[in-house]
């Protein structure tokens, strides 16, 4: 559709990365220092560098080889941070994380499975913090959809500066449109992490925020 057309190519010169936008909002969920963390689907590295100025070491991984070259090409000596190509679900160094953080990468693995493996990897009080995708099937996440996109229009063009750009690094990994829908999303992460506080974003994305107290089980095992 010309419409439609016109909108990829404003986006196109005016690229700005949705994910990046939260990353802010994902530090202030976290405390001040903590030991060890884990970014699921880390990119480029820009989010597990900023886990590395609080934590005591950062796990990044992610299963695409080449944009984990970049992430290493672009991280100093000094921040205690390493990346590795692995797999989120069979990814582990033993003992458990006090903060796993995941940017739009749940929607590209199953979603129970990959719930219940960051809840078995977080320590006792741990923070599990996501940023997704779902597919829309409510009204209220439809017109959140609709009113991202004059938003994002200008958005694109105040971060840029009303210059045009190339497409970051932190946008050039695969992508996927999500299948589950947001209510079935919501009907799962409540079962599988009990107490999660959700919420319904701007610019096509949910948040999810998980706090591990001691003593917490698997529902499954109920």
């Amino acid at each position: 559709m010309p419409l439609l057309d016109a909108l990829a190519r404003i986006n196109d010169a005016y690229p700005w990365s949705h994910n990046a936008h939260f990353h802010p909002w994902i530090m202030r969920q976290l405390p001040a220092r903590f030991d060890r963390a884990l970014d699921v689907g880390c990119g480029s590295g820009d989010l597990a560098r900023l886990l590395a100025t609080r934590a005591t070491h950062v796990h990044g991984i992610d299963s695409d080889e080449r944009i984990i070259a970049r992430a290493r090409e672009a991280t100093d000596p000094g921040p205690p941070v390493t990346f590795a190509v692995a797999d989120a679900l069979s990814y582990g160094e033993g003992s458990r994380y006090d903060v796993i953080t995941c940017v739009a990468v749940l929607h590209h693995l199953p979603l129970t499975e990959t719930l219940s493996r960051f809840r078995d990897q977080l320590a006792p009080g741990g923070t599990l913090v996501i940023v997704g995708l779902t597919r829309e099937d409510t009204r209220v996440q439809t017109l959140l959809g609709l009113a991202s996109v004059p938003l994002n229009l200008i958005t694109g063009w105040i971060k840029n500066r009303g210059r045009t750009a190339p497409r970051p690094v932190a946008m050039t990994a695969p992508t996927r449109p999500a299948d589950v829908p947001y209510t079935e999303f919501v009907r799962e992460a409540r079962r599988v992490l009990p107490g999660v506080q959700l919420r319904r974003r701007l610019f096509w994305r949910h948040t999810l925020v998980w706090k591990k107290v001691r003593g917490d089980v698997d529902p499954g095992r109920l």
